[in-house]
């Protein structure tokens, strides 16, 4: 799949791998693909982080719109999900890595 066809995504993290992977002609180093691995996973505990913080305002009455409680919980949702689905990518790569004789 080639990522730099994705068009109007907000995570700065994707935004930024679509670029170098249109920009670098194959020249990535595997430092900077789990470099960015890494910052997404922040990104989604953040999210996460985010969406737990607007559930405990809506409990305690400090906030009263259902609005951004779901926005966030929608937001924690999708990043958690895309972050398994890179998980399961580097998982199958790894397999097959490990499957090459020498």
């Amino acid at each position: 799949m080639d990522i730099s066809s994705l068009q109007n995504i907000s995570s700065s993290y994707i935004k930024d791998a679509a670029n170098k992977s249109v920009n670098s002609d194959n020249e990535a180093e595997f430092g900077t693909l789990l470099k960015s691995a890494l910052n997404l996973v922040n990104e989604t505990g953040s999210l996460a982080q985010d969406a737990e913080n607007e559930e405990i305002k809506l409990s305690l009455g400090l906030s009263e719109n259902t609005h951004d409680l779901t926005i966030a919980q929608e937001k924690a949702t999708t990043a958690l999900q895309y972050t398994i689905a890179l998980r399961d990518r580097f998982l199958e790569a790894y397999k097959e890595i490990m499957q090459i004789q020498i």
